[in-house]
């Protein structure tokens, strides 16, 4: 099978096409036909720092594609069932930026007939990190569903990414108010069109007084991708028990916090990371996103605010430096092509 493959930690240059023998599955585990796999920032952070080990690792988190043959303990009635794969790659030699990956049965979710393998592969990282920075708050539930959300408010920083996008139409389907903030007017209509009822540009306009107009008792969860820089303001908008949860980091950076008024409303401050969550807490994510796919309330495309860039297999290192450099939009790698 053709794969991607690195032997080292480094830069893109690092990621190599090779020829491997198709793996057979082993306990537990299913081998999946990839289609599409999907790229994130932590495949590229990991290449760059993580020991691959002696036989050298396929890298990517997430997939979709056909499931073609199962392990010992795992029911081969799921043969040909079409499915989305998160968390491939952790602490484990295979990842989807190859034909064939092997998973656990467990990492896969059953796709049905009508989604696209490109939304498949766009879920993983982005929608389950998303979930949880949704469910932490202890203001609001921990499950996602039509009307959970309703009469509450959150706040996406940074709406256009795919974390935010993911939070966005997961808040929307779940009934809550949604603000976003924004850097540019293109970047404002890629958050309206993923469904954000305010969008705000955090260059041109004050981010404490617009969202205090829409929620004057402040908002109950905020997504935050940028704690240094907008720590100040959250801790101005958090409304009584709302959390503040906080999944990306720029190489090292600290956030300050004011600890009286935080206090006052008994405020959460969350760091999260999917991989080293709560397993329960991964467990309702991949239902409930799931759910919201069968629900058809989770779309992909420059549509529902999320443009696509896809390459090809032996394209892979070129698809993770679009990530690395910051594109606005999902990267895709398809692995038939």
């Amino acid at each position: 099978m053709r794969a991607i493959s690195y032997r080292e930690p480094g830069g893109p240059d690092v990621l190599q096409l090779v020829d491997r023998p198709t793996p057979e599955p082993g306990p537990g585990e299913v081998r999946v036909r990839i289609a599409f796999s999907g790229v994130n920032p932590t495949d590229w952070k990991s290449r760059s720092t993580a020991d691959p080990g002696p036989d050298g690792k396929i890298p990517n988190q997430d997939g979709a594609g056909t499931i073609e043959a199962v392990g010992q303990g795992v029911d081969p009635v799921l043969i040909g069932e079409r499915v989305w794969i998160w968390e491939a790659a952790y602490q484990r030699a295979y990842g989807t930026a190859a034909e064939h990956t092997l998973v656990p049965a467990r990492k896969t979710v059953l796709l049905g007939a009508q989604p696209s393998f490109e939304l498949g592969a766009a879920l993983g990282v982005p929608f389950l990190t998303a979930h949880r920075c949704l469910t932490v708050a202890e203001s609001l539930p921990d499950r996602l569903g039509p009307g959970t959300l309703d009469g509450h408010t959150v706040l996406v920083q940074g709406g256009a990414g795919a974390v935010g996008n993911a939070a966005i139409q997961l808040a929307r389907w779940a009934d809550a108010t949604v603000i976003t903030t924004v850097s540019s007017p293109e970047k404002a209509q890629l958050a309206a069109a993923a469904g954000a009822d305010h969008v705000i540009d955090y260059r041109q306009q004050d981010v404490v007084a617009e969202v205090r107009k829409i929620a004057p008792k402040g908002v109950e969860a905020i997504v935050e991708v940028n704690p240094a820089v907008n720590a100040a303001i959250d801790a101005q908008i958090l409304a009584l028990h709302g959390a503040v949860a906080m999944y990306a980091d720029d190489a090292g950076a600290e956030v300050t916090i004011p600890v009286r008024s935080q206090m006052q409303l008994n405020a959460r401050w969350q760091f999260v990371l999917l991989y080293t969550e709560p397993a329960r807490a991964k467990e309702i994510a991949v239902e409930d996103v799931n759910a919201a796919v069968l629900d058809g309330a989770v779309r992909v495309g420059r549509e529902a605010g999320l443009p696509l860039h896809v390459f090809p297999l032996e394209q892979t290192a070129q698809a993770h430096q679009a990530v690395q450099d910051g594109i606005v939009g999902k990267v895709l790698i398809d692995v038939t092509s």
